[in-house]
């Protein structure tokens, strides 16, 4: 489908195609197709834009990555599907992090195309593909249980975009900083989380890499502590909230 770009929802088209692409490649399960609707929706009402409460929440995610010891990047089918190339350089970026696939809708073959997808842009240390490695979150049921004994299980913080709420409290309990990205503020995984960044995956990805490395070269550990610490996600999430009825009042 060729969509032109004076489009007004071409930005929003774009991303659909990217997620039935992903769809009709094996990546994503049928059940993504409607996660991705539901948080289509929420992009509409803060305007298909980063906000700065988001931004506040991506400066506090950056911090918190740069001072955890050993952070781990979950993967599920949407977000391989949406920006495998940003979550690479994501990676990349970050020396000491690594990638875990993860799934609620798991098959092998979804998970080895996810890994195949990931491989294009140079990432071939993939956790969570090892049956022997695997070991189970406590008080949790679905396949997300299960993850890899090196990498989420061991994480003292893991980054979590597209979640679910039950993993994300799972993981709290365990003692984890958890980040997520959710275009929905009303979620349980966005209420759950540490840090929540309601905003689209395909934009934080760029403006978290960029606040990390801006942190390295200018921040102390103290500042970074300071930011983390300050950061307040229920405030995040009022804000997200204000700014989406006052965005849907100013278009009425």
């Amino acid at each position: 489908m060729t969509i032109p770009t004076t489009h007004p929802r071409y930005f929003s088209l774009m991303t659909r195609e990217k997620i039935v692409a992903g769809y009709k490649n094996g990546l994503v399960a049928l059940e993504g197709l409607i996660a991705h609707g539901r948080g289509e929706c929420f992009d509409y009402l803060i305007g298909e834009r980063t906000t700065d409460s988001a931004r506040m929440a991506i400066d506090a995610a950056a911090a918190q990555i740069l001072i955890s010891n050993y952070p781990v990047i979950s993967v599920n089918g949407n977000v391989a599907a949406l920006c495998p190339d940003l979550l690479c350089s994501l990676h990349r970026s970050v020396k000491k992090s690594m990638l875990e696939i993860n799934l609620f809708y798991y098959t092998k073959e979804r998970e080895s195309k996810i890994f195949q997808e990931l491989a294009k842009y140079g990432v071939s240390n993939v956790l969570g593909t090892n049956p022997d490695n695997l070991v189970r979150i406590p008080e949790l049921e679905s396949n997300r249980r299960l993850v890899d004994s090196n990498g989420i299980f061991k994480a003292d913080t893991v980054f979590v975009p597209l979640e679910d709420g039950d993993r994300t409290l799972a993981l709290k309990k365990m003692g984890k900083k958890v980040i997520t990205v959710d275009l929905n503020p009303l979620s349980r995984t966005s209420m759950e989380a540490s840090i929540t960044i309601v905003d689209n995956i395909i934009r934080v990805i760029p403006l978290l890499i960029e606040r990390i490395k801006y942190h390295e070269k200018n921040s102390s550990e103290s500042d970074l502590y300071t930011i983390v610490k300050s950061y307040d996600n229920k405030k995040g999430l009022k804000d997200a909230l204000f700014i989406m009825n006052r965005y849907k009042e100013d278009q009425i």
